[in-house]
């Protein structure tokens, strides 16, 4: 070591093939070690950077003929000198928490960014990469949806604190912003398990059993008021199914037929399925309309509330337990244990407080559209976009092989 030089080579320039080969092959005529080495382009503009290590004697020869080369290949270098102790402090840099944050929306635009970047600034941490995972935009069409990819680097002593500063400038700048620790669950998740109702489809369907029964202004009050936390699932249950008695079974089919699905959620799950992703509907509302979207997108679950019904009539009654938001918990650690995965590999949305236990529990929790207490209360969230956004919170990109072979807009 005492006899070696540290250097630092900065390539920039329009990109071609064939220049990491040749500067890595004059590096190893002289039998240098590549100490790091990492390259971007954007627009085929290339920056490629890389730290060799070579004897004293060497060096001179390596410098000389790597401007020769950059020089052939028209391209422009730069040379720093470090020492063994700068190099050291920087690989000590590696022992910092590495976290990836997502920011998603509809557009992004400069400002957002900063205001971003800025956060990231007062709780220190820097930012090594950016990568974009939706498509590029084109000049002769609208695009609805922008997400950036940064992998940044510090020691977070209170990772709530920086999650609730999100929260609030998301809502200001409408956009999602999530942040997960880059660990080896982030990409291995396995299993994911959604609430149905305003998450799977865009409706509550006791609301529309209730209309359908001629009750429909008492069960919304209660519906919404439970979803806000304000009262007890489980008795705001009880008190809703009462009001559906004497309702004929044959609504159900219906309703079912009609099911407002919510954006991007066949994409969603044609991805996850070629994936091998297991996936679970666990819900508050009703078994019949449960298995209805297992039929029709390919769940391997379903987990929800079974009407009790006679004579083809509602009884306003029920079987078995509620699903509350502890049911829903206990559903998701029954499936992570049937499966065979680590809690942390699960994958949990809803919309509702009775969401919050799953959520909570879940390896990446996500509060989809959710009311504000429980966007509040979640570590992630998603108010943007569509489900199939939940894709680039799990690493997935527009331009990968998976999303561009469906082709599904």
């Amino acid at each position: 070591m005492q006899n070696s030089e540290i250097i630092l080579v900065n390539i920039t320039g329009a990109d071609k093939p064939g220049i990491t080969s040749a500067l890595t092959h004059i590096l190893g005529k002289y039998n240098a070690k590549i100490l790091d080495i990492g390259q971007a382009n954007i627009h085929h503009s290339l920056s490629l950077a890389l730290i060799f290590m070579s004897k004293n004697g060497n060096s001179g020869n390596i410098l000389k003929e790597i401007l020769f080369k950059a020089n052939e290949l028209n391209i422009n270098v730069r040379f720093s000198a470090l020492t063994q102790q700068e190099y050291s402090d920087w690989v000590k840099v590696q022992g910092k928490n590495r976290y990836i944050i997502h920011i998603l929306g509809k557009e992004l635009n400069a400002n957002q960014i900063s205001i971003v970047s800025k956060v990231l600034l007062k709780f220190k941490l820097n930012i090594e990469r950016i990568i974009r995972l939706t498509q590029r935009i084109p000049l002769d069409k609208q695009i609805n949806r922008t997400c950036f990819e940064f992998a940044v680097r510090g020691n977070l002593t209170n990772i709530r604190e920086i999650q609730k500063k999100f929260l609030i400038i998301s809502s200001e700048l409408n956009i999602d912003i999530a942040l997960q620790e880059e660990n080896k669950y982030r990409r291995m998740r396995r299993l994911i398990c959604f609430d149905m109702d305003s998450t799977l489809i865009q409706t509550e369907v006791i609301d529309e059993l209730a209309e359908k029964a001629g009750v429909g202004k008492e069960v919304k009050a209660i519906t919404e008021s439970a979803m806000n936390g304000e009262i007890d699932f489980c008795e705001s249950f009880k008190r809703r199914i009462k009001l559906l008695k004497g309702l004929d079974q044959s609504i159900l089919e219906k309703i079912a037929k009609k099911l407002p699905i919510t954006e991007g959620l066949e994409r969603l799950m044609i991805i996850l399925k070629k994936s091998g992703y297991k996936t679970a509907i666990i819900s508050g509302g009703f078994t019949y309309f449960g298995n209805y979207l297992k039929e029709k997108f390919g769940f391997d679950y379903v987990f929800a509330n079974t009407l009790d019904i006679v004579d083809g009539k509602l009884t306003g009654k029920y079987i078995g337990d509620i699903v509350d938001g502890k049911k829903k918990a206990e559903y998701l650690k029954f499936l992570a244990q049937k499966e065979n995965i680590d809690i942390q590999q699960t994958v949990a949305v809803g919309d509702g407080a009775n969401d919050l236990p799953m959520l909570s529990i879940a390896g990446l929790g996500i509060a989809f559209h959710a009311k504000k207490t429980v966007k509040e209360n979640a570590k992630h969230s998603l108010s943007t976009i569509g489900l199939d956004g939940i894709l680039y919170f799990l690493g997935y990109k527009d331009s990968s092989e998976d999303i561009e072979m469906l082709n599904i807009s």
